[in-house]
């Protein structure tokens, strides 16, 4: 697990306390399918596990091809699934009751599971994140699903959050094209024949956070930047789904990983998605 020991990891910030909503942020996110909320973990919080995390990802990173001469999913980012499993520290800030409560309160649920995380760590001159649906990858059948998105480090506007297509999260499952110049392109066209607007939220400082939901349809631009674009993600699901047929290679895959042992019609609830928050 990490090379902090027990005393180092009990003294890291619990991350435990609330961050109220007001109910037009509540509102704005069940309309838009998006939002962006500042200071979700402060910048001293960001400063204790920034370090602890880059490490991680720098140590587990197999990625070793130049930009130059990677496809377009590549050149995107450096990506690390489930950073928690390697790291009782990283678990501790993944596991933050703070931001699964934030994720079932703009659900409008009860309580949330952990799909899995993510770090997404884009690189200097790295190129875009094609228009795409994150849930198309995922066997749940609902809309009560989040993902957090949250820099690690200031993130200026020339790079800024990703762009969301608002309201498109209320048509759900669009196609099933997984991230790629295809999707890129179809999507675009898409989102342009529909009239959606498309939203950006700008620069963002380490510790703010957009949630989108499930079936947003979103994208990235390149890093023009000299320096990495450093973002841990979180997926949220609410608690009492059961998990749906697989329809598509890309949701039989994730089934056998992040639902191990388990199978269509079963709770959504392995070893690898414990409760994060009750209101219960």
């Amino acid at each position: 697990m990490s090379h902090l020991n027990a005393n180092e990891i009990h003294a890291l910030p619990m991350l435990e306390d609330s961050y109220t909503l007001s109910q037009e942020q509540k509102e704005g996110y069940q309309r838009d399918g998006h939002i962006a909320l500042r200071g979700v973990a402060s910048e001293a919080e960001i400063q204790v596990y920034e370090p602890i995390i880059s490490t991680l990802v720098k140590n587990l990173n197999t990625q070793d091809k130049p930009l130059d001469q990677r496809d377009t999913y590549g050149k995107a980012f450096i990506q690390i699934s489930n950073v928690w499993e390697h790291s009782e520290a990283i678990q501790r800030f993944v596991f933050a009751k703070r931001f699964a409560q934030i994720a079932a309160d703009l659900m409008g649920v009860d309580g949330v599971r952990i799909y899995h995380d993510q770090a997404l760590y884009k690189e200097p001159h790295g190129g875009h994140t094609p228009w795409h649906q994150d849930q198309i990858y995922w066997p749940l059948d609902t809309d009560k699903t989040i993902t957090m998105w949250m820099p690690l480090v200031p993130i200026s506007e020339a790079v800024g959050s990703m762009t969301f297509a608002s309201k498109s999260h209320l048509l759900g499952y669009i196609n099933k094209m997984v991230i790629s110049d295809e999707s890129h392109r179809t999507l675009a066209g898409y989102i342009e024949g529909k009239g959606f607007e498309t939203k950006s939220h700008g620069a963002m400082a380490a510790g703010d956070a957009t949630f989108h939901a499930g079936w947003t349809l979103h994208n990235a631009p390149g890093n023009p930047t000299d320096t990495m674009r450093k973002v841990m993600t979180v997926i949220y699901y609410a608690d009492g789904l059961r998990i749906a047929e697989p329809d598509s290679k890309a949701r039989e895959s994730d089934l056998n990983r992040w639902f191990p042992g388990l199978g269509p019609g079963e709770l959504a609830a392995s070893e690898l998605n414990p409760l994060l928050y009750s209101r219960k």
